[in-house]
């Protein structure tokens, strides 16, 4: 009797054995398989929260097919106390295994509020922002100039949140004195900029910052990037162009950048400059003026005067011959490239098509062409001058 009990506890534990690992094997398969969400969400991970309450958010938000399942996962793969606050974007089907990694990975939050400071060439702003996770695109919420405008109060708001991100955005074209000065707005930041830095050798940009971050490291990171940009360029740049080091390349690059705000025809500027300096033209460009006059420090705001483009600065080209000693202004990484690998064209004239600037300039390879691309924008100032 004995051995017949033994034999049926033997079958039982055998049986209760593939029960268990057809479990095991399940909720291994649950865990990996693609999940019930059928658009992005985005999860707040509060300080001080656990993985149990997690899993009872995402299955809240129909994220989870089974909640037991997750926190099962997450533990089995010692992934429960690595849990981390902030605000996380689930993307649509995203696994319960692909889940656990996003909300214990860690760095800065992939979704939620961002307030973003953006540094430009006629002034500065704040803009909060949300991402909205059905489009994976950034929503505005409220925008400021700062020390013109009160901060709205969605502004306080976000600023008490641990999650919020932090974006300083340089725009291309800018100064040097001008991102040390837009930087001053930037509250999240500590310290101050004792010394403006050579003007071209800040990278324009996107940088994230964490509150607490020093102004001088932010302008460390913008110098260390221009200097890898500009390395690059220089090694990959085009045979045979009259540019003798990559710091001509950037002044040329810099010169660009101020001339044309239409990214296709960066190239084909490039060309009219690099023509002009292989003829020993000069470059004449109103740009270099402007920066004779300012010298960087603010906008000018008003046009030029024909005594200022017959003045002698170091800058001005319509005086000088060759490049000017100094950037004008802070280049992107795209003037850059085609400063050292212009367009093989014969134009070395251009004048802007229309009032706008966004319709980009008429080039020209002979000064009779030239004269009548003038000629047909001196209309179009005429017509609106007397409308």
């Amino acid at each position: 009797m004995w051995r017949h009990i033994a034999s049926n506890f033997l079958t039982f534990l055998v049986v209760l054995v593939f029960l268990l690992g057809g479990v095991i094997l399940w909720g291994q398969s649950e865990y990996t398989a693609q999940g019930p969400l059928d658009e992005p969400i985005c999860l707040r991970v509060e300080r001080g929260s656990n993985m149990r309450a997690v899993s009872r958010q995402l299955e809240a938000q129909g994220a989870l097919s089974n909640a037991t399942i997750f926190r099962v996962g997450a533990d089995y793969s010692n992934k429960t106390s690595l849990l981390k606050a902030g605000s996380w974007l689930i993307p649509e089907g995203a696994s319960m295994r692909e889940i656990t990694d996003i909300v214990t990975r860690g760095g800065a939050s992939t979704c939620g509020t961002e307030v973003v400071y953006r540094i430009g060439v006629t002034s500065s702003e704040v803009e909060v922002r949300e991402l909205d996770p059905a489009t994976n695109r950034y929503v505005e919420k409220a925008e400021f100039t700062p020390g013109e405008d009160e901060a709205p109060q969605i502004f306080e708001n976000v600023r008490e949140k641990a999650d919020t991100r932090y974006r300083i955005a340089v725009a291309e074209g800018v100064t040097s004195w001008q991102i040390v000065n837009g930087l001053q707005s930037v509250d999240v930041l500590a310290g101050e900029v004792n010394e403006t830095p050579p003007e071209g050798s800040l990278a324009p940009d996107s940088y994230e910052v964490r509150e607490g971050d020093t102004r001088g490291s932010v302008i460390e990171r913008m110098r260390q990037a221009q200097d890898v940009i500009l390395a690059a360029a220089w090694q990959n740049r085009a045979e045979g162009i009259p540019l003798e080091s990559p710091y001509e390349a950037l002044i040329l690059a810099s010169i660009i950048e101020k001339e044309t705000g239409v990214p296709s025809e960066r190239g084909q500027v490039a060309s009219v400059f690099t023509n002009r300096l292989r003829q020993g033209m000069r470059l004449q460009t109103d740009p270099t003026v402007i920066y004779g006059i300012t010298e960087g420090e603010g906008v000018l705001g008003r046009g030029l005067r024909r005594s200022e483009l017959r003045a002698e600065t170091p800058w001005n080209t319509y005086v000088i011959d060759g490049l000017p000693p100094t950037p004008i202004a802070n280049p992107g990484r795209a003037s850059i490239e085609a400063a050292v690998n212009p367009l093989d064209t014969d134009f070395i004239f251009f004048v802007a098509k229309t009032l706008d600037p966004r319709d980009g300039h008429a080039f020209a390879e002979t000064l009779t062409e030239h004269n009548e691309n003038v000629a047909r924008y001196r209309a179009l100032e005429a017509e609106r001058d007397n409308n």
